[in-house]
């Protein structure tokens, strides 16, 4: 039985990842001894409740992790570069929820169902990786062990709360002041920074981060380089188009997958998906059985439908993956990263 308890930070407790990770450090009943809510000076002050307690926010500092065995940070890159390290430095380990530290070699970049054993390879900082890739490679995971793979197409359907708080507000306004036939300026979508900005209610945006000199997204290059680090295959054919819709929660892919093997049905992905860890098959077309973003919002799971065999390539598989990007996608795997190292023996 686990008996010990760790000193555990939030870092970013106010933001919506931070919430979900605090539901989940309290639906999981992590050994918490001591529990320390962290924040930009802004936020700081505000009272949050943790197991029917109110816990006061403190603005985030470097002294603030002294004793902290275990740092969960969703604050925003340039707050992770500026602490992780000070964290590090005093004795913590650092599971960090932003792109800050994800392609640095010397930082694994885990999915528990995926990669756990590189956990063991920390140097004190363990980066989560992007939601959409999360949910990508869980999926994809079983078929590279059974079958290998080739090549991987994925077109994403990604909800508005990847963009955090301001892009649902925006996304709920926009809605009701399109219904009331009301005039309305779009700041948020498709990127805050960005010189321009596009109505996402009743609409689809092909662009979520900035665009780079080839041509993709940056939320594109990520799931391409973050697949071929979590699965180790650097040859691994990856491409992505990333597309925001006024959905809420809840991110959906499209995935077209070639095999390293010949000869499989979709009966025998079907086969090997259904007791895959994480996964849960929903793929009945008789019965319109599939996944959706609202079916999916809330769970932990990631959700797969509408298997189905390429017409021209026998190799080739066609998917529908579904998952809540605020949990699996962030919160959860955050959690259930800080789980496995428990139970691996890492988090002592």
């Amino acid at each position: 039985m686990q008996s010990k308890t760790f000193h555990v930070a939030v870092v970013g407790a106010t933001g919506a990842v931070g919430q979900q990770m605090l539901n989940m450090l309290e639906e999981r009943d992590f050994p918490i001894s001591k529990l320390s809510l962290l924040s930009s000076a802004r936020s700081a002050g505000k009272k949050l409740t943790f197991k029917g307690e109110v816990v006061e926010v403190q603005e985030a500092s470097p002294e603030s992790f002294e004793g902290v065995d275990l740092a969960l940070f969703s604050a925003g890159g340039s707050v992770s570069k500026q602490l992780a390290p000070e964290a590090v430095k005093r004795g913590a380990i650092v599971i960090d929820n932003t792109s800050a530290f994800r392609m640095d070699p010397e930082v694994p970049l885990v999915v528990p169902e995926v990669n756990e054993a590189d956990l063991f390879e920390h140097n004190g900082i363990i980066a989560n990786p992007n939601c959409s890739t999360i949910q990508m490679v869980a999926a994809l995971e079983p078929l590279r062990k059974e079958l290998g793979l080739n090549k991987v197409i994925v077109s994403t359907y990604q909800a508005v709360s990847g963009a955090g708080a301001v892009a649902i507000n925006e996304l709920r306004d926009q809605s009701q002041a399109m219904l009331n036939e009301e005039e309305y300026t779009p700041e948020v979508l498709p990127v805050k920074s960005d010189k321009k900005h596009y109505p996402i209610a009743f609409n689809a945006l092909p662009q979520i981060d900035l665009f780079q000199d080839n041509g993709f997204t940056f939320e594109e290059m990520k799931m391409i380089n973050e697949t071929k680090k979590i699965m180790h295959l650097p040859e691994l054919e990856v491409a992505a188009t990333c597309v925001r819709l006024p959905i809420e929660i809840g991110h959906a892919e499209s995935v077209y997958v070639e095999l390293d093997t010949n000869g499989k049905s979709a009966q025998d992905i079907k086969d090997m998906l259904k007791n895959a860890p994480g996964i849960v098959l929903e793929d009945n077309p008789n019965e319109q059985v599939y996944p959706t973003p609202l079916s999916s919002a809330g769970k932990k799971e990631v959700f797969v439908g509408r298997i189905r065999k390429d017409l021209d390539k026998d190799n080739a598989f066609h998917m529908w993956v579904v998952s809540d990007n605020l949990l699996k996608g962030a919160a959860w795997n955050s959690v259930q990263i800080a789980e496995r190292l428990i139970a691996l023996n890492i988090l002592k």
